[in-house]
């Protein structure tokens, strides 16, 4: 699925937790962490189980958190951050 979000509105988004850039997850990314959920390895910041795939996301630039897009809007509260291990993308 294409990156629906404005190019200006994804240069001024900075992660609320670490405020860094934020860019798209890409094709395969986004199919391992689906594969991850799926399998009810993730979980929120907020602590709640991952339960649904995510169609697109945003990655921090270290690629430590991952916030989904839910039509077409990031969806950046902290609660609501998936937080991965450095290189388990």
């Amino acid at each position: 699925m294409a990156m629906a979000v404005d190019k200006r509105l994804l240069e001024m988004l900075r992660c609320p937790v670490t405020r860094q850039p934020l860019t798209p997850l890409g094709p395969e990314e986004l199919r391992r962490l689906n594969e991850r959920i799926a399998g009810g390895g993730l979980a929120y910041s907020g602590g709640a189980p991952v339960d649904q795939p995510l169609q697109q996301a945003l990655v921090t630039a270290d690629r430590t958190l991952v916030y989904r897009i839910d039509d077409d809007i990031p969806v950046m509260l902290e609660e609501q951050a998936i937080r991965l291990e450095p290189g388990n993308g």
